[in-house]
């Protein structure tokens, strides 16, 4: 390795080290400045759409968010150049949020109004747990994950379930209703089904039959029982996972992931050594 490679590895390191660790004054000072940014970045563009702020200070406000768009690009640079494998980290969680953080500002130039789109940011905040050494939360966090990925297959069996009783009930109200009591359609009476069977109620459409009243009564008394169902799925997978797993701050020199267990020595994502 020729000088000119080893001043970049350093400069890399140094790099990384500031923003993917929270573990040195600089990484710490770094990642708290970053989370004030996208706070103050979102409240403007809160702000922008409250229609007396927007005409009185609108210029002001899109240079400000010029400016913090700016900063996240050259943040979004830096992550790139600072690990060794950049479409791991390109192609990862924060990766993607990273990108979506800064893609509406330029949209806006094409679409009108992208950039309202930019709340997106507060998905970085999540950033937070590892900032302020909360990996108790970090470690929380992983397990609801495995355990919601644990309950997939079940849930998109409860979910085709719930799917099918919604258009043979919607069905059956439409032909005990009809077009005369609003139930226009197949899929409006499935529509109808649906917000009945979640307890929302919206009101816009009711069954004015005896008989379509107490099939939608039958519906109601349904769904509480249902809603109950995913959560059961999701407590029992949860309390499968090892509730005293042990999380660490530390990030991946090579692609950047983050929430390894504590005595980690390779990286879960890309194997790298840590």
């Amino acid at each position: 390795m020729n000088k000119n490679e080893t001043e970049l590895s350093k400069w890399r390191s140094k790099v990384h080290e500031i923003i993917f660790e929270a573990d040195t004054f600089w990484g710490k000072t770094f990642d708290v400045a970053l989370i004030l940014i996208i706070i103050f970045s979102v409240i403007i563009v809160s702000l922008e759409s409250v229609t007396s702020i927007r005409v009185k200070y609108g210029d002001s406000l899109k240079v400000l968010e010029w400016i913090f768009t700016f900063l996240f690009t050259l943040e979004y640079i830096a992550r790139i150049f600072s690990v060794y494998k950049p479409s791991r980290y390109i192609f990862s969680f924060f990766g993607i949020v990273d990108l979506l953080s800064i893609i509406p500002t330029y949209l806006s130039f094409f679409i009108v109004g992208a950039h309202s789109l930019l709340v997106i940011r507060t998905l970085r905040l999540v950033r937070i747990f590892r900032i302020f050494k909360l990996v108790h939360f970090i470690g929380e966090a992983k397990q609801l994950t495995t355990a919601l990925r644990a309950s997939g297959r079940k849930i998109t069996v409860f979910l085709v379930a719930v799917l099918c009783i919604t258009v043979i009930m919607g069905t059956i109200m439409y032909l005990v209703e009809g077009e005369e009591n609003g139930f226009t359609s197949i899929p409006i009476s499935i529509y109808w089904a649906i917000v009945t069977l979640t307890t929302v109620g919206y009101g816009d459409i009711a069954p004015s039959t005896v008989m379509g009243q107490s099939i939608a009564a039958f519906i109601m008394i349904m769904g509480y029982g249902i809603l109950a169902v995913p959560t059961g799925i999701v407590s029992v997978e949860l309390a499968k996972t090892n509730s005293d797993l042990q999380m660490t701050t530390q990030a991946c020199p090579s692609c950047g992931a983050e929430g390894h267990d504590y005595d980690a020595k390779f990286c879960k994502r890309c194997g790298s050594e840590l």
